[in-house]
């Protein structure tokens, strides 16, 4: 059971409407690393937990959290809009279409929300369910939810310096700061889970046996970088090794016979060889044939 207060958790109050700053912001509601994501992220992931007790409980107080926090930004987008596509545009845009086009709002701010916010992003391209990271292994998730924070914070970070309203900048602040806290948490959680025995550095803890034992500690030297060797991931005890002259363990990546109903271009490999060697010794007999001549 969710239950709303009318209060938002922190003050989303701009000094003057600004509709392009508005369409910005929506990037931090729909977008892959936004509110919504974070939000549906948690919330399936605490719904789908196996472990009653301490995680679940802070995955789910962080999702309701974030609901929140959809709620602040669409509040700040509304304000932010308000009065937008008739004030701050050239005063022949008369058709609010037009109007909130040239003022730097996403024209389905005004058409289809009626000067709100939108479940997008900053360019209107529909949050996307498939941004969402919950698997049920608490280690993997965990670590995703690490990313996602930090992913967040630095575009909070960004749009933070593209703006001089200090309503806006008040609100940021406050979003930045639960975001540190959110990295915070999670990856304090990782260690836990490691301290209560649950997991251990690599997820899933299992199947270490069955994996291929020659591939499991190097790492393939593949690019022109001459560098990767010399970081502390190469030294010590457990360090890994790096392959400085990799070389391919497979044959050639060559697909099968395609269906005869695809119509797919094809020549079996001897065949086609052997075609281009013939026309190869064809061409070579008459280029000796007009020598000769």
């Amino acid at each position: 059971m969710f239950r709303h207060t009318k209060s938002l958790q922190f003050e989303a109050k701009p000094e003057k409407p600004d509709a392009l700053y508005a369409r910005k912001l929506q990037e931090l509601i729909g977008g892959a690393y936004g509110e919504m994501t974070v939000t549906m992220q948690y919330l399936f992931q605490g719904w789908n937990c196996r472990i009653e007790g301490k995680y679940k409980d802070l995955i789910m107080d962080t999702a309701t959290e974030e609901i929140g926090h959809v709620e602040m930004l669409a509040t700040m987008v509304a304000r932010l809009l308000e009065g937008a596509p008739a004030t701050m545009v050239a005063e022949a845009a008369k058709d609010p279409a037009t109007a909130a086009i040239l003022g730097g709002m996403d024209p389905q701010q005004a058409i289809i929300s009626g000067g709100g916010a939108t479940p997008s992003d900053s360019q209107g391209y529909p949050w996307n369910g498939r941004y969402v990271v919950a698997s049920g292994n608490l280690l993997a998730d965990f670590r995703a939810n690490a990313a996602a924070e930090a992913q967040g914070r630095l575009q909070t970070a960004r749009l933070y310096n593209m703006t001089d309203d200090p309503g806006v900048k008040a609100m940021l602040q406050f979003n930045l700061a639960r975001d540190t806290v959110h990295q915070k948490q999670w990856l304090a959680a990782i260690e836990e889970l490691k301290a209560d025995g649950l997991e251990s550095d690599i997820a899933p803890t299992a199947l270490f046996d069955e994996e291929n034992q020659d591939h499991n500690n190097t790492v393939w030297h593949l690019s022109d970088g001459p560098d990767g060797a010399k970081g502390g991931w190469s030294f010590g005890e457990d360090g890994i090794e790096y392959l400085m002259d990799p070389e391919p363990l497979g044959g050639p990546g060559t697909a099968p016979k395609p269906d005869p109903a695809l119509f797919g271009t094809y020549a079996p490999l001897q065949d086609a060889v052997g075609t281009v060697k013939g026309k190869a010794k064809d061409a070579k007999k008459k280029a000796t044939k007009s020598r000769k001549s």
